[in-house]
């Protein structure tokens, strides 16, 4: 109630008898007209539940009210609305003019529609104004020279300059035109709108305001939403009922139910009528929060102001009911539709049936459709099509098939319904039943879909059953079904599964020769499969015809191809593949696009000798700049003389530039941090999202929590939007440093926020909960069970690691219910099954490891190399060699190869009994087979050559990593470092120590502990004080401020 009283005086429309929402009231009297709408139900349903909607009406519950229910709402949204913002919501002449219902417009139709460059009526702006002077005849030359000159991207002359130069008088008729046709470019058209403004003698209308408020709240910029809303009231620029739709609109497509709330009760308490584009808007916001009673009541109001309700609002408001267990209301509702709509009876019917199949009550859709049975003797397949996925979606499958053999009885079997049955047998984990049913369906005579092939297909790869799979897609051929692009791109994913590359290429090469052009997702499903292959070098093939294609990769895919071939030590591809991907970022805007507003003392500035360029995310920035800026930030000097040499550059700075510059220099955090600040400070110049979590990310890394706090509450009061990557870093830092409680609150945080986490965000605090360090298993159990429930699911990594925090905590039967419940959701059995018995060896389960091996073939699954990987291992770590061997044998009498875990376990275990020789004997035998050793492989035989003293000989592999990879990583520096400093040659610790530095890799305060000490022992304690002033150093060239 605190949180209202900001901005509701006593006498606020919350308390006036009047009131919109006291006006409910009266929905719920005998005499009103929901009441009588239920009582003609019987016209229409003859079912029981029908027969009890009869006497139903939306009845006031006697908790809680419907007011207090809103006030909950709008208490629980994000932004606070000040005194400054209620101010800015509300009109200037409180004699608003009512207007018609043809004035709005239906923004949740119009998102998707784009731009084109000549032809504003396909503008989603294009709405804001009525129908009788919309803008569909040709755009003037005034209009198109002004967007020519906004729209342009001219290096070192200003916007706002060349629209000087042009010496055109323009009207608010031109400006509303121009600011349609750069609808995607915001922040450009911000620009324009600030620099008419100020133009001598111009005044803004409430038509380009709205134009304006639309864009802005296209770009979830709602502090300037309510910024152009006080500069209208300023102007004396009347709020019409366009401008509450737009900006309730925009409030409920974010999410924010609370401000969507409030600003509909502002625009009636000034005496604005709400017409149908209001309503609709509010409802949608309503609906997409599952506020579904709250909703009903504004329904209720529309209806009373014979608004027509259209049939998607119809059908969203049946759906959410129906999932609220509303089922009742749901039936009035449709009553509703059935009377007031235009909308034919028998799709009337359809409409009810698809939301009780969508919401789960599969048994009130049986009854709906029985009535339609009745009603209609022929029913159309499409009705049998929803209500066989309602059933398959519940796990229903009986009902299903027995539904589907009616259907088959009275008319002709239709692919897409057997195609619903299909995809619900692979749900239930059951190929079999699937394969059955397709064969049934091509005998009969009806040719399955090629989607029901494909899925299959996909299921199969997914089981180890490559050889079924290439069988079933040859069979497709046969029957002249021709695949599509979904259909390869599945075919070619699961020959690279398979290791067969040289099939993966056929298939995709045939794709072209088919003129069946591969898509963005065909290309990328290929790109990670063979990334996850080992191998890069074919997937740098694939970016290259990418960028051929005109087709943008996309940061995440050209990062996994760069990790893949720095893996495989090129690291000069990786920067080649980097620089590539740079070049070929498009130079189109975001439709994000960040806000920059020109205050009026420097719109008219002269140019700063830096030229910044406000530019969206993907603006080309030059190599040879981002090296210089690296380079001036990387010297070694203090920041003053950092600031000079930037100040003499005459670098252009964007945003892109920006964060690439500060992404290659993390590890020097003071000075990387410090030019961020510098940068937001040049004019013109504005950070964005991106640039921003990269600097949070830099302050977290150096463990400068406060300054990493700062950044984000500098990012929300300066309008960056605050994404949830934003907080997934913040938690991940903190997880990081073993703050697990920190992590925890700030996820808590995250969400009373109103963002919603994303996978990253599940995974990095799972990980990090689930650690050695700082470990919460309860809480990584909640939140695992969270993200599953949202529609996350784990991936290797991460599921590996959960296991293993379960089973080491001796929670083996909580492992094994999370893997159970994976493979119901649809997760791989072999795959979890696998992951399963590995962390149960890792945990030291070897006896529950040795059982579930004996279980896998009931589960399902069948023992693979991975599997017998896990259980040698863990015979070899408890000491067990003749049992390992014995493993080996029954591996090879199955058929299945030596995988590179087994070799490395096996070095691994002559190396701990200083068995060397018989180490490297498997060693050579690896290579000899063609199994290419990991770093876990090089960093054993280091190990082991340690523990025998054969320090030159470690050396020697640890200088073969470097020069043919793979590079040493971490794990393997300090390993090494610890060995030497153990056997007294704590001097060449220190050397690799420095060298972790010079390739980027940041020593823990655990590597420096091991050298301060090992060289204190050897009395060297002018090098040990050193190594602390090394630290120190390096702590404080990471902070912020020093």
């Amino acid at each position: 109630m605190r949180f209202l009283s900001k901005f509701f005086s006593k006498d606020s429309i919350f308390h006036r008898k009047t009131s919109f929402f006291l006006l409910f009231d009266s929905y719920y009297s005998p005499e009103s007209h929901f009441s009588t709408h239920s009582k003609s139900s019987k016209k229409h349903l003859s079912s029981p539940k029908a027969s009890k909607s009869k006497k139903t009406s939306l009845k006031r519950s006697s908790s809680p009210s419907l007011y207090q229910k809103i006030t909950q709402i709008m208490s629980l949204d994000e932004a606070t609305v000040n005194a400054s913002s209620s101010e800015a919501l509300r009109s200037f002449d409180p004699k608003v003019e009512k207007c018609s219902q043809g004035a709005c417009f239906n923004a949740q139709m119009k998102e998707n529609f784009e731009i084109d460059d000549q032809k504003i009526g396909e503008s989603p702006v294009s709405d804001l104004v009525p129908e009788e002077i919309s803008v569909v005849e040709d755009v003037s030359p005034v209009v198109h020279k002004i967007t020519q000159v906004v729209r342009a991207e001219l290096s070192g002359v200003r916007m706002e300059e060349r629209l000087d130069e042009l010496c055109l008088s323009v009207s608010p008729e031109i400006v509303e035109k121009v600011l349609k046709r750069c609808f995607k470019a915001g922040h450009l058209a911000l620009r324009f709108f600030y620099w008419v403004k100020g133009q001598p003698g111009f005044r803004h209308t409430t038509e380009t305001y709205n134009v304006m408020l639309y864009i802005a709240g296209e770009g979830e910029e709602f502090d300037l939403m309510e910024k152009l809303v006080r500069e209208m009231d300023e102007e004396l620029c009347l709020n019409n009922v366009k401008t509450w739709t737009i900006i309730v609109s925009r409030y409920g497509n974010a999410n924010k139910v609370g401000k969507a709330l409030w600003a509909f009760d502002q625009m009636r308490k000034l005496g604005c009528c709400p017409d149908k584009g209001v309503y609709e808007a509010l409802l949608h916001a309503l609906l997409n929060a599952r506020k579904s009673e709250l909703a009903v009541e504004f329904y209720k109001e529309m209806v009373l102001q014979n608004l027509r309700v259209d049939r998607k609002l119809y059908e969203k408001l049946m759906t959410c009911l129906s999932m609220s267990g509303h089922l009742d209301e749901a039936r009035i509702v449709w009553n509703d539709m059935l009377k007031f709509s235009q909308v034919p009876v028998g799709e009337v019917y359809t409409c009810l049936l698809r939301s009780f199949c969508i919401a789960g009550k599969v048994e009130e859709a049986q009854e709906v459709f029985e009535e339609i049975k009745k009603k209609y003797p022929s029913v159309q397949s499409n009705l049998y099509e929803i209500l066989v996925k309602g059933l398959c979606r519940v796990g229903n499958m009986a009902d299903a098939v027995k539904l589907v053999d009616d259907m088959e009885n009275s008319s002709a079997m239709d692919s897409k319904v057997n195609g619903c049955l299909i995809d619900g047998f692979l749900q239930k984990n059951d190929s079999q039943k699937a394969l059955e049913l397709l064969h049934h369906s091509r005998k009969s005579g009806t040719l399955p879909a090629v989607s029901s092939y494909t899925q299959i297909i996909q299921h199969l790869f997914r089981s180890d059953e490559y050889e079924k799979a290439c069988e079933l897609h040859d069979e497709m051929l046969e029957n002249g079904i021709e695949p599509d692009v979904v259909a390869m791109t599945a075919m070619v994913a699961g020959h690279v599964q398979n290791h067969c590359i040289s099939k993966a290429w056929e298939v995709f090469e045939s794709m072209k020769q088919k003129e069946i052009w591969p898509s963005w997702k065909a290309y990328t499903v290929f790109i990670k499969e063979l990334c996850k292959a080992s191998k890069p070098y074919e997937a740098v093939k694939l970016l290259n015809e990418m960028s051929e294609s005109n087709i943008n990769a996309g940061d995440d895919i050209v990062h996994l191809v760069e990790c893949s071939l720095t893996r495989k030590g090129d690291a000069e591809k990786a920067k080649e593949v980097r620089r590539m991907f740079r070049s070929f970022k498009p130079h189109l805007q975001d439709e994000h696009s960040v806000f920059v507003a020109h205050e009026a003392s420097n719109r008219f500035a002269e140019p700063h000798v830096h030229t910044v360029q406000t530019s969206n995310d993907h603006a080309e920035c030059s190599d040879n700049d981002v090296e210089c800026v690296c380079k001036i930030i990387s010297s070694p000097t203090n920041w003053s003389s950092i600031q000079e040499a930037l100040e003499q550059s005459t670098i252009r700075f964007t945003p892109e530039l920006v964060r690439v510059a500060l992404q290659n220099c993390q590890m020097h955090g003071f000075a990387a941090l410090n030019f961020f600040a510098w940068v937001g400070n040049q004019d013109g110049y504005r950070h964005d999202t991106e640039t921003y979590n990269m600097a949070i990310k830099i302050a977290g890394g150096g463990k400068d929590f406060v300054h990493m706090r700062n950044l984000y509450r500098e990012m929300k009061r300066r309008g960056c939007t605050i994404t949830p990557n934003t907080w997934t870093i913040m938690i991940s830092q903190y997880g990081q440093a073993g703050l697990t409680e920190i992590s925890l609150k700030t996820y808590k945080e995250m969400k009373s926020k109103g963002h919603q986490p994303s996978g990253s965000t599940y995974k990095f605090l799972i990980v990090f909960l689930c650690g050695k360090k700082g470990r919460k298993v309860e809480e990584a159990i909640k939140i695992f069970q969270e993200m599953i429930n949202a529609g996350y699911m784990p991936d290797r990594e991460m599921l590996g690691i959960y296991l293993s925090s379960l089973c080491e905590s001796g929670r083996l039967e909580h492992a094994r219910k999370a893997v159970k419940s994976l493979c119901k959701r649809g997760f791989m059995p072999q795959l979890g099954y696998s992951l399963l018995t590995k962390s149960m060896c890792r945990a030291g389960k070897l006896e529950e490891a040795l059982k579930l091996a004996d279980e896998m073939e009931h589960l399902g699954c069948k023992m693979d190399q991975y599997i017998y990987g896990s259980i040698v291992h863990a015979l070899l770590r408890s000491g067990n060699l003749d049992k390992a061997l014995d493993k080996l044998k029954e591996m090879k009498r199955a058929g299945i190869p030596q995988s590179v875990q087994i070799n490395t376990s096996l070095i691994v275990h002559f190396c701990k009994e200083k068995q060397i020789e018989k180490a490297i004997d498997i060693f050579r035998k690896m290579i000899e087979d063609g199994c290419e050793p990991t770093i876990v492989t090089y960093s054993s035989i280091i190990r082991g050559y340690m523990n025998m003293g054969m320090v030159s000989y470690a050396w020697c592999v640890f200088w073969h990593m470097k020069l043919k990879g793979p590079c040493p990583d971490f794990e393997t520096y300090s390993m090494f470092i610890t060995c030497l400093c153990k056997l007294g040659r704590s001097e060449e610790g220190l050397q690799l120590l420095h060298e972790m530095l010079q390739n980027g890799i940041v020593p823990s305060a655990v590597n420096f502990r091991t050298v301060f000490h090992g060289l204190n022992r050897e009395g060297k304690a002018n090098l040990a004080h050193n190594v602390l002033q090394t630290k120190w150093f390096l702590n404080r060239n990471r902070k912020f401020l020093i």
